[in-house]
């Protein structure tokens, strides 16, 4: 075999070696998508796991605020239904606001509030409410860096081509949710 021949082989092993470190590369960053969706998903079951709880410990004590009640129920309902990242932010939006208007009806009651199943509850949700804010950032970062990886030149040729799309990140579509609190002391 003559040298070109040689070098030739070896261009050609070469390639075939950078389009599999390619696709490697692109696979391992959708499993890592696809690993962290899964992260927030079982975060938001739990919150929805808790909410029913929630509920029946404030039922007991505000019993004639029964379409606060209805409502955080339906919303729930809703929010298990939400298939798409779009679908579960616009869902978690809602739902948080529906907790916040429960614990703004819990400060009517103060036994309520020293009742020690609320306490839990309210822990439990504020330790999940850090989950799943720790989990759409993990989410959105990974997600981001396969975006990335998609989109740029030479691996979007094949990203294209084997049919790897981008990914919607996990973002607020409510413009009240961005602002800053104000608090009134």
């Amino acid at each position: 075999m003559s040298p070109t021949s040689w070098f030739v082989i070896a261009v050609f092993v070469l390639a075939i070696g950078w389009v599999v470190l390619l696709y490697n590369r692109l696979i391992a960053l959708r499993n890592q998508v696809q690993e962290a969706w899964s992260d927030i998903d079982v975060q938001l079951k739990r919150r929805y796991d808790l909410i029913p709880n929630l509920v029946q410990v404030v039922k007991g004590y505000a019993k004639h605020e029964r379409s606060v009640f209805t409502e955080v129920t339906k919303l729930r309902n809703q929010a298990l239904n939400a298939s798409s990242p779009s679908e579960k932010a616009q869902a978690d939006n809602l739902i948080s606001g529906a907790l916040k208007s429960i614990f703004a009806l819990a400060e009517n009651y103060p036994t309520l509030r020293s009742s020690e199943n609320f306490q839990q509850l309210q822990g439990e949700l504020a330790d999940t409410e850090n989950k799943i804010a720790a989990s759409r950032r993990f989410y959105n970062t990974v997600t981001q860096n396969y975006n990335t990886s998609v989109m740029s030149f030479p691996t979007n040729i094949l990203a294209q081509s084997l049919k790897f799309k981008e990914r919607e990140l996990f973002e607020i579509d409510n413009p009240e949710a961005r602002k800053t609190p104000t608090l009134k002391l």
